[in-house]
């Protein structure tokens, strides 16, 4: 078997639908943040999460500095807060009208349906991206629909 090409591996996991998060940090200029979608739950004993960014992310290097991070699962009707997020622009425009404040060190995005407040336990590589390891120091479960990426799009999820 072959190691699958870039291209392939972007197709294959675009199949499976994920939640998408805004990472966040609260640098000397104010607050950082990208969007994630590889970010998960990793320990409940400690109680731990995982939030994956590229290692030429500024907000990582924040987050480096800061040694605390948010992860903010983004509601079915915040995909353009996804969108913004997912820019290289100035994080200052990133931040300009999102309602925000600052929650255990680190930023909480109004509307979101999952705030985790995060100190940063471990960093790891990981090939393009690094692996941030974070220890749950702050929870809110606002409750609502998710924001899902799937198949390439953002989209809301159907209460069953």
């Amino acid at each position: 078997m072959r190691s699958p090409e870039a291209d392939e591996l972007r197709r294959a996991m675009a199949r499976l639908p994920t939640a998408v998060a805004v990472v966040g940090a609260i640098g000397p200029e104010g607050p950082l943040g990208a969007t994630a979608n590889a970010v998960t739950s990793l320990s409940l004993d400690p109680p731990l999460m995982l939030a994956c960014l590229d290692r030429r992310s500024r907000t990582l290097a924040a987050i480096e500095a800061v040694r605390r991070f948010s992860i903010n699962y983004l509601a079915a009707g915040q995909g353009d807060l996804a969108r913004r997020f997912a820019t290289k622009d100035p994080h200052r425009e990133k931040w300009a009208a999102v309602a925000w404040e600052r929650s255990a060190g680190s930023p909480r995005i109004s509307g979101a349906v999952v705030w985790i407040g995060c100190e940063l336990a471990a960093v790891h590589p990981g090939g393009d991206h690094v692996i941030l390891i974070g220890e749950i120091v702050g929870l809110d479960d606002a409750g609502g629909a998710p924001l899902l990426l799937w198949g390439g799009s953002y989209r809301g999820i159907e209460p069953a």
